[in-house]
């Protein structure tokens, strides 16, 4: 027969090992919400990222480049290529600041604001189907784990 405390220490090894353990789980959820969120965008011709750069300007529009590239984390490369396509599908537009000509600005256009209405309720969507049958205080609840968790790994 197997202890008490044997089973104990067995069911925090099985925590640990995948698909049992937290960061498997998390990985699944990012897996499963962006498959059917690059759905939901696709018709738009936009990406996740699209969608990430598109609400740092609708927050605060004229943001430079080294800006948004903080508030999302990105390495420069990346973000240049994403910036050029949202450029290119008229959703942007890219300035040089009058103070420094070193820094670039990026500006919505009208279709890049227009987005702003449609977007948003259709995010909203995914959201609460991903949250379904979670009350709101266990959302908020699990939103500041999250955020406790990243910032305890950054």
């Amino acid at each position: 027969m197997i202890s008490r405390s044997h089973l104990q220490i067995l069911e925090s090894r099985r925590q640990n090992l995948a698909p049992y353990n937290l960061g498997y789980r998390i990985k699944l959820l990012t897996q499963l919400l962006t498959r059917k969120f690059t759905e939901l965008l696709e018709p738009y011709g936009l990406t996740p990222f699209h969608w990430l750069v598109l609400c740092c300007l609708w927050q605060e529009d004229g943001l430079s480049t080294s800006s948004i590239g903080e508030k999302l984390q990105q390495v420069g490369g990346t973000l240049t290529g994403v910036l050029d396509r949202m450029e290119e599908r008229g959703l942007v537009r890219r300035e040089r600041d009058l103070q420094d000509r070193r820094i670039w600005r990026i500006w919505l256009t009208d279709g890049g604001k227009e987005l702003e209405v449609v977007l948003p309720p259709i995010i909203g969507e995914l959201r609460e189907q991903a949250m379904g049958g979670i009350s709101y205080a266990d959302q908020e609840l699990f939103s500041q784990i999250l955020n406790q968790a990243i910032a305890n790994l950054s």
